[in-house]
C-alpha cells in the first residue's frame, strides 16, 4: 500500500480516499472516502472471482451502476447494515445480479461471497434515489447524474464544508438507441474519473451498425450461424433494437430478457420505452430446454455471456466453434482473462476445464457504452476549467498514462492509483 499526500497543494480540502479495486484494471470497483463513505463495491469476472482488497467497515454506500465489477459484493456487507443509495433501476439489477451469483458460484463449488438471508437485508436497506433528488450520506450532502451507460446509471456527486467529489462512475456521452447521452456534471474540488477507453476512439455508431448488420446477413446467408455474445444488461436490450430497427428477428437467450422484464417497470428510465417492448416482442424467446432446436438451421442468436464466460453462450460454442461458416460476433470490452479476450487473442475458449480452438470466425464490434478518448478528455477539461484542482483516474488499462496526459495537457494534479492506494488531501 503506498500514501500520496495533497496537503500542500490543495490546503483548502480536506478528503482521504482509500482504492480497494478498480485502479489500473476493469472489474471490483471500490473506493472508501473519509473511511465511512463507500463508491461502488464490485466483483471482477475471473476463475476465482476477485474482490476488493481490504476490510471495510462504511456507514454509507453509493453504488453508480448495476454491473457485476460496481454492485457485485455490496450484500456481503449487510452484518453491518449500512445506509445504501442508487437509483431504483440499479436496485432492482443489482438484486437480480446477487442471486445469479450465487447461483453461479453453487454451480462452480465456489465459496458463496454472501447468502440470500444478506439479498434480503440488502433490499430492506437501500434508499432509491432518482436523479436530481439529494440526499445526506454520513456528512456529505449528495446528487446523482445520468451517466448514460445503462439505465439507470450515475455520476455520483459529494460536498460537505470541507470539499467536494464527482465520481464518475462508468460514463457515456453518446446517443444510442437504448439510452440518451450522460447529463453535463457539476465541477467539483476532485474527480475520479473512468479511464476505459482512453487512446481509443468508437466507430461512429451509424457505420458500426451497418457493419455488424452485414456481417450477420453474410453469416446466415452463407449456411453459418450468427451468435452474438452480450452483456445481459444494457448491451443485449441495445442490440436486439439494432436488429429489430434492420429488420432482423433473434433469438434471445440467457439474463438479458429478465432483465428486459426488469426495466420495463421503469420507463422513464428509457429512451424509448416503446421501441425496446416492440423489438422484444418481434424476437424470439429461448426455452433453454428447447435450445437444440435452434442447432437445426442457421439463425442470429444473442445470448449471455458477454466475455463468454459461462451461460448460454457456452453451450452455443459447443456446437459451432469447429464451424468456419458461423461467427461469433462479440459486442464490447473482453476483460483480460476472460474467455472473450484469449478467443479474440489466441483463437480458443476454455470450458469445463478443457482450452478448445475456434475455427469459427470471431469479430469484435465495440457497441461499448462507455466514452471514448476524445469525451473523456472534453470531460476532464471541463471539470479543470472550472476550478477542479485533482483529477484521479481509474478503471482502465492505462490509467497512468491518462493522468499523466492531463497532467502535462491542463496543467492540473492527476494521479493514477493502484489498488491498495491512500490519498489524504
Amino acid at each position: 500500500m503506498v500514501s500520496i499526500h495533497l496537503w500542500k497543494y490543495l490546503e483548502a480540502i480536506h478528503i482521504n480516499l482509500r482504492f480497494l479495486g478498480g485502479c489500473g484494471e476493469v472489474g471490483r470497483s471500490a473506493i472508501l472516502l473519509d473511511d465511512n463513505v463507500l463508491l461502488d463495491y464490485g466483483m471482477k469476472p475471473a476463475e476465482p472471482p476477485l474482490y476488493p482488497v481490504g476490510g471495510v467497515r462504511p456507514d454509507s454506500v453509493i453504488i453508480s451502476h448495476g454491473h457485476l465489477d460496481h454492485c457485485g459484493v455490496v450484500p456481503n456487507l449487510m452484518d453491518i447494515k449500512p445506509d445504501i443509495f442508487m437509483t431504483p433501476v440499479t436496485r432492482d439489477l443489482a438484486s437480480l445480479l446477487a442471486r445469479d451469483t450465487m447461483k453461479i458460484a453453487r454451480a462452480k463449488g465456489q465459496v458463496l461471497p454472501f447468502m440470500i438471508e444478506d439479498v434480503r437485508d440488502f433490499e430492506l436497506h437501500t434508499y432509491s434515489i432518482d436523479y436530481g433528488t439529494g440526499f445526506n450520506a454520513s456528512g456529505y450532502e449528495g446528487m446523482l447524474y445520468d451517466a448514460g451507460h445503462i439505465p439507470g446509471s450515475s455520476s455520483i456527486y459529494l460536498e460537505n464544508k470541507s470539499g467536494s467529489l464527482l465520481y464518475t462512475g462508468d460514463i457515456d456521452t453518446r446517443d444510442t438507441n437504448l439510452l440518451g447521452p450522460a447529463e453535463n456534471l457539476p465541477v467539483a474540488d476532485i474527480a475520479i474519473v473512468e479511464s476505459t477507453y482512453f487512446g481509443t476512439e468508437h466507430t461512429v455508431r451509424s457505420k458500426l451498425e451497418r457493419d455488424f448488420i452485414d456481417s450477420i446477413k453474410e453469416t446466415v446467408d452463407g449456411g453459418g450461424w450468427a451468435i452474438i455474445p452480450a452483456f445481459a444488461i444494457g448491451r443485449t436490450q441495445e442490440v436486439v433494437m439494432i436488429l429489430e430497427k434492420y429488420g432482423i428477428r433473434p433469438y434471445v437467450d440467457g439474463m438479458g430478457v429478465d432483465v428486459y422484464k426488469l426495466l420495463k417497470k421503469h420507463p422513464s428510465y428509457l429512451k424509448d420505452p416503446g421501441r425496446l417492448d416492440k423489438a422484444f416482442k418481434d424476437a424470439f424467446r429461448v426455452d433453454p430446454r428447447e435450445r437444440s432446436r435452434l442447432m437445426d438451421e442457421p439463425c442470429v442468436i444473442v445470448t449471455t455471456a458477454g466475455m463468454l464466460n459461462g451461460g448460454p453462450v457456452l453451450y452455443y460454442l459447443r456446437h459451432i466453434h469447429d464451424d468456419p461458416r458461423s461467427k461469433i460476433l462479440l459486442t464490447g470490452y473482453q476483460v483480460e482473462g476472460t474467455n472473450g479476450r484469449m478467443a479474440l487473442e489466441r483463437g480458443y475458449y476454455e470450458d469445463r476445464g478443457k482450452a478448445t480452438p475456434i475455427s469459427a470466425q470471431i469479430e469484435l464490434y465495440d457497441f461499448s457504452a462507455h466514452s471514448g478518448d476524445s469525451s473523456l478528455k472534453e470531460l476532464v477539461t471541463q471539470q479543470v476549467d472550472g476550478g477542479c484542482q485533482l483529477v484521479v483516474c481509474v478503471h482502465g488499462d492505462n490509467t497512468e498514462g491518462f493522468a499523466s496526459w492531463i497532467s502535462q495537457n491542463l496543467e492540473v494534479n492527476a494521479v493514477s492509483p493502484v489498488n491498495g492506494d491512500q490519498i489524504y488531501i
